[in-house]
């Protein structure tokens, strides 16, 4: 019963999601130029701590995952002491604790270049997530919105790339009640706070690509949370 109820957020935690959200673009903009700076993936997901300290956060979502290369192409990764290489993609899946309610996203760089190869499948992800924010709105299935990226991922090619479910439910934890499943047939009602964040991981050449924003519920569709750039980013070296 819980569970339930905390899936459906009131306008007061609306609000708490949207200001949380808020300080997460900024935390985002602020670690994207150090993944070139020849930091260790421990050392960046350190510097990422202290961003969200600094802007006065209480406490990380979870462990910021912050992946180079071959790491992020392995969406099970543990965080190690890799150092990023040039043309190197790096997942950066970060969130931190506003007021007691998380953030949560995920942007993919490069370091340097990007590879036609890489631009290809960064492309298809952005346009995945795209069509599953827009069938996120009320009266849809969680399902929908899963085989709305899904689908599109399949048709490029990719679908045995993407392993993992769309998205999670969000509020006063990362994890809540409701995940983006294509097993999941729950209808999504006005309220609603949870994640899309397709992916593609392509270990064998080194690529991983995943996109994640965290969107509301409306009467008419879904507001989305983020507003830091989806445009493809190449870090410059330094």
């Amino acid at each position: 019963i819980i569970d339930y109820i905390r899936m459906v957020k009131d306008e007061k935690e609306q609000d708490l999601m949207r200001k949380s959200s808020k300080i997460n673009d900024i935390a985002m903009d602020k670690i994207i130029p150090w993944v070139a700076k020849g930091l260790t993936e421990k050392e960046l997901n350190a510097k990422m701590r202290e961003i969200y300290k600094e802007l006065g956060c209480e406490d990380v979502s979870f462990d910021p995952i912050t992946a180079y290369g071959k790491s992020g192409a392995d969406p099970h990764h543990v965080t190690d002491d890799t150092k990023g290489k040039r043309g190197d993609s790096v997942v950066l899946d970060i969130g931190g604790i506003l007021n007691d309610y998380c953030s949560d996203m995920t942007r993919t760089v490069f370091i340097g270049e990007v590879s036609d190869r890489a631009r290809e499948v960064y492309e298809v992800v952005k346009e995945a997530q795209a069509r599953g924010i827009a069938a996120s709105k009320p009266g849809n299935r969680m399902c929908d919105v899963d085989l709305a990226c899904r689908n599109y991922i399949e048709e490029k090619g990719f679908g045995q790339y993407f392993t993992h479910r769309t998205g999670h439910s969000i509020g006063m934890e990362d994890h809540e009640y409701g995940d983006v499943s294509s097993v999941n047939e729950d209808i999504i009602k006005v309220g609603q706070c949870f994640s899309i964040e397709p992916g593609i991981y392509l270990p064998d050449e080194g690529i991983g690509v995943r996109i994640e924003d965290l969107v509301i519920i409306t009467e008419d569709g879904c507001e989305v949370l983020n507003s830091f750039t989806k445009d493809l980013i190449v870090v410059p070296e330094e």
